[in-house]
């Protein structure tokens, strides 16, 4: 009998392996015409959120990721894939920028956690990330999420508030990262594969519990080991989500917008609800 312990562990190692696609890989693979924008036009510019303008199969919608580095340099730079306030507020920007020319937002999360630094407390991390989580709400157009590799915390949840949300096979995402749970449930961070189960943090859990909208597969052994496969396993997925958003609420000048908002509103007012049954 397999072990579940090891099974969800080896799920997280793969969401975190270093050659697994990220953001701009898939930006490549996917889309045309990636027009990459920087700046927050108000302290600097985040290397670890990129995004701008791209074209799907010739639909012009905004991309938006969260993005690790390849080597040492790269990683510090991008600070680990960890962003800043600004990169928040870029990400925020171009999602208005989005809602002015009406194109759908599509957004790539990968991200251990936000930058927990004083240089971003001071410069105000929290308040970036609650602006983006109330903005998103009210977006007046369709919009997705994506889910590629470890999505944590808030962080991952400042782009993630979406119309669907789609989770790559071996993706995680969850509220704290597994060495921080059982650091804070058993002070022992070597539990962490333990915690893991116990958080249900995997693609199929989050599936099942209707966190997320769709699971994305990947090739056999993981997206890492081929990303052209992976890539396009996604595009076909992401089209399908945007033509069924159509389908749903119209687009461009006949877009439904209240119907759209009104559904996203009851999608993330309906998360968490469970009900207790008494015995008799």
């Amino acid at each position: 009998m397999s072990d579940p312990v090891a099974a969800v562990w080896e799920r997280v190692q793969l969401a975190r392996h270093p050659q697994r696609p990220y953001t701009l890989d898939y930006a490549q693979a996917i889309f045309d015409d990636f027009l990459e924008l920087h700046g927050d036009r108000m302290f600097a510019d985040d290397a670890a959120i990129v995004g701008g303008p791209a074209a799907l199969d010739g639909r012009a919608v905004m991309i938006i990721g969260q993005q690790k580095g390849r080597d040492t340099r790269e990683n510090v730079r991008r600070h680990f894939g960890m962003a800043r306030p600004e990169g928040y507020r870029k990400a925020l920007r171009l999602m208005r920028q989005a809602e002015k020319f009406r194109l759908p937002v599509v957004t790539f999360v990968d991200i251990p956690g936000a930058d927990p630094s004083l240089a971003s407390e001071e410069r105000g991390q929290a308040l970036a990330i609650a602006e983006n989580l109330r903005e998103m709400i009210t977006l007046r157009v369709p919009t997705v999420a994506i889910i590629i590799g470890e999505g944590g915390s808030g962080g991952a949840l400042a782009v993630a508030v979406m119309d669907r949300v789609l989770m790559l096979e071996n993706a995680i995402y969850s509220v704290v990262s597994p060495e921080g749970a059982s650091s804070i449930l058993w002070k022992d961070s070597a539990l962490a594969p333990q915690a893991a189960a116990a958080m249900k943090i995997t693609a199929p859990d989050l599936l099942r519990f209707g966190v997320v909208d769709r699971l994305v597969p990947e090739p056999p052994g993981g997206a890492h080991l081929d990303h052209a496969a992976a890539a396009r396993f996604l595009k076909q997925a992401l089209c399908e989500t945007l033509a069924e958003l159509d389908q749903c609420f119209g687009s461009g000048a006949s877009l439904d917008v209240e119907a759209l908002l009104e559904a996203r509103y009851r999608k993330y007012r309906a998360l968490g609800v469970f009900r207790e049954e008494l015995g008799l």
